[in-house]
């Protein structure tokens, strides 16, 4: 009984801290963080931080492949699948990746910006590029525009989805729209975006 009322300390505390990481990291970045003021924000000692995340490296690592894992994950069930017709799959990425997005709206330009310096280690951890490569998804796409790059297709499906949000303070400015208003936009999105890649693919 102690084991498990410890055990469940640990992970209460370990839940604490990476969550903590994850609001001062998105807040002032990788360089600026200071492993002291991860355990402010979790309201612990520098000494118990230490003890459950060896250095600063290491907590930012985890938390970034995670988060990674958040932004990129929704994909692999979807374009992996070999039952799905195609249109099903683009709809799904759309609205999944956008009901997401409208839950963690800075989740995009924190994980680009920081993944740019260390593309290669998230890339080969989360092996992104043999899975998309191999998807039933990039097959069908070839099929069904056999002369262009199916990357391309879902560069753009991914492009039409992520930019909004990365660009979310420059269109708020420039339109005058609050969150509820850019939130509505993006719920319209999800209908949107598979009649363009429809078109695209028309005109391809």
């Amino acid at each position: 009984m102690a084991k498990k009322l410890k055990l469940e300390a640990d992970i209460s505390t370990e839940e604490k801290i990476k969550a903590a990481a994850t609001t001062v990291f998105m807040q002032k970045g990788y360089a600026a963080t200071r492993t002291r003021d991860i355990a402010e924000a979790a309201e612990i000692n520098l000494a118990l931080l230490n003890y459950y995340f060896r250095s600063k490296e290491k907590l930012f690592e985890i938390v970034m492949l995670e988060k990674v894992q958040k932004l990129f994950g929704l994909i692999i069930p979807i374009v992996t699948d070999e039952t799905m017709d195609l249109e099903k799959k683009i709809e799904l990425i759309t609205a999944n990746y956008i009901d997401m997005l409208v839950e963690n709206q800075d989740l995009p330009i924190f994980v680009l910006s920081e993944i740019k310096n260390h593309p290669e280690k998230f890339a080969n951890r989360i092996q992104a590029g043999s899975l998309l490569s191999n998807s039933s998804f990039v097959k069908q796409l070839h099929e069904k525009v056999p002369h262009v790059n199916p990357i391309q297709f879902l560069m753009s499906v991914i492009g039409m989805i992520i930019f909004p949000f990365v660009g979310k303070p420059i269109f708020q400015t420039a339109t005058g729209a609050d969150s509820t208003m850019f939130n509505g936009m993006m719920e319209e999105r999800k209908k949107l975006i598979p009649i363009w890649v429809k078109a695209m693919m028309a005109a391809s």
